[in-house]
């Protein structure tokens, strides 16, 4: 039993729902809001950023409206069942996470920039939850693609967790890891709050400042 009156669990791979090869939906081509196009390819010179921080929608809306991201699409992702549904991963039975896939310009914005904005959107002390949302699919992540993305992500976690623990807050619960496979959600989600401008986000941060890129910048 997954949910019910107990804690949250991530299921183990065996317990993980089988999914399916391919997709059982087909994927919108251009983003509603921005224009550009969802799926790869992206132009060249471009880079991609993955990160949960509870319901997709209003997280989305987050990365979308932040000077220097040419895209953004919302799917699952550090589970173990393939090509999920929504509906499966409200299960609890797949692994995944609600993620949201930013494809932004280096020479516009930097990774560190997104990071103190994927901090400061949500409170990643809460564990499986964000908020009034609960379920594993609504804890707090951040996947990787190199090296230099892993290093910056734990750096910029150990920073927030000390003006975190100054202000009261808990232990940091958020994932990260190197990406694994993105699976994009359906074509419903994609940009939801564009289309339903009086729906649902349940996205709201500490109200505590993130320092990440201050050292740099000042030093």
């Amino acid at each position: 039993m997954l949910f019910g009156h107990r804690e949250p669990v991530l299921p183990t791979p065996a317990q993980a729902l089988p999914g399916r090869e391919a997709p059982g939906f087909p994927l919108p081509e251009h983003h509603a809001v921005l224009g550009t196009r969802l799926a790869t390819p992206y132009p060249e010179g471009l880079a991609v950023a993955d990160f949960g921080l509870g319901c997709f929608w209003g997280a989305e809306r987050r990365f979308w409206q932040a000077p220097g991201v040419w895209t953004t699409l919302v799917g699952y992702q550090g589970g173990h069942t393939p090509n999920p549904t929504y509906e499966e991963v409200c299960s609890g039975r797949t692994g995944h996470t609600e993620a949201v896939r930013v494809v932004y310009d280096p020479a516009v914005t930097t990774y560190e920039a997104l990071l103190k904005l994927f901090w400061e959107s949500h409170d990643p002390t809460q564990g499986f939850r964000q908020g009034n949302d609960r379920g594993t699919q609504y804890r707090s992540a951040v996947y990787t693609h190199n090296e230099e993305q892993q290093a910056a992500a734990e750096a910029s976690r150990d920073a927030y967790q000390s003006v975190l623990t100054a202000s009261g807050f808990g232990p940091i619960t958020t994932e990260i890891r190197a990406a694994g496979p993105f699976y994009a959600a359906e074509a419903y989600h994609q940009q939801y709050l564009a289309k339903n401008p009086a729906g649902y986000c349940g996205i709201g941060g500490t109200g505590v400042s993130c320092p990440v890129g201050v050292a740099g910048a000042e030093g």
